[in-house]
């Protein structure tokens, strides 16, 4: 047994230290800057998350219910423009990404950008919250922070970790059929899965600076999010169920609009000229 236990723990010693890295992104205006857990690479989560997205999209077209409504899918691509547009500012390669931006018919309050730029945001949250443009782009600006920060490949690398058996190490070199099944089902924990408040609250000050960078006030992110959590008598939507309480959100969004103000203004004098 003690054997077994010291077998384990060297193999997740292994885990750790290979995984070791720094942080995925600039640390911008707002400082986001924790070094992240990463053993899955970029190319296999975006190629997972690829797999999943282009499976939802035929499944939602086929219902016909993928941008059905012409002008709200031209508005928040156009939206969503403006956002990726600043995405440089923590990520220069993102300019390489594949974006996909859609719109899917549904009740659901919900949207979410997978590894790659794979975007998707729901009717619902449009319409049941009757969202502003800004608000809008709060809600993409911190969905496509989630993308830039790699969180479900740092998702995906946890659940790797969890999994701990005899095929994990070798999977990392070479990925045989037990490390492949092995990333299959860390790839489905990680996209099905909420991220930890950690990573929702990165999302959160990133995205305000995303959308400061992109000419929409940052302030919108506090209207958004009282809205979300007082729809349902204060219950929030599902997506939003490992997000930071309420209140200590929107204390710790308020304490960085300081940060990304100057940025807001800046853009909205230029965009003036």
């Amino acid at each position: 047994m003690l054997q077994s236990r010291f077998v384990t723990a060297s193999i997740i010693a292994a885990l750790l230290t290979l995984g070791a890295c720094a942080s995925t992104t600039q640390s911008g205006e707002v400082g986001v800057q924790r070094k992240q857990f990463l053993l899955v690479s970029s190319q296999q989560a975006e190629a997972g998350a690829a797999q999943f997205y282009a499976q939802e999209m035929q499944k939602y077209s086929s219902k016909r219910a993928l941008n059905t409504d012409p002008q709200q899918t031209a508005r928040v691509r156009e939206i969503a423009s403006r956002l990726i547009d600043q995405a440089g500012a923590f990520r220069p390669d993102t300019r390489r990404w594949k974006w996909e931006v859609n719109v899917i018919t549904s009740k659901e309050l919900n949207a979410y950008c997978a590894a790659g730029g794979k975007m998707a945001v729901y009717s619902g949250l449009i319409d049941s919250l009757r969202l502003t443009d800004d608000e809008i782009a709060a809600v993409m600006g911190h969905e496509i922070a989630h993308a830039l920060r790699e969180h479900t490949r740092e998702a995906m690398s946890e659940s790797l970790a969890q999994q701990v058996g005899v095929s994990v190490v070798a999977s990392l070199a070479g990925l045989g059929q037990g490390g492949t099944n092995l990333l299959a089902n860390a790839t489905h924990v990680a996209i099905g899965l909420p991220f930890s408040r950690q990573k929702e609250r990165e999302a959160d000050e990133i995205g305000i600076e995303l959308m400061a960078r992109a000419g929409y006030d940052p302030h919108s992110a506090l209207s958004v999010w009282r809205k979300m959590m007082a729809n349902g008598g204060g219950r929030p939507p599902e997506f939003l169920s490992t997000h930071p309480d309420p209140a200590n959100r929107i204390r710790d969004i308020e304490a960085h609009l300081p940060r990304v103000m100057p940025l807001y203004e800046a853009t909205k004098k230029t965009s003036k000229k």
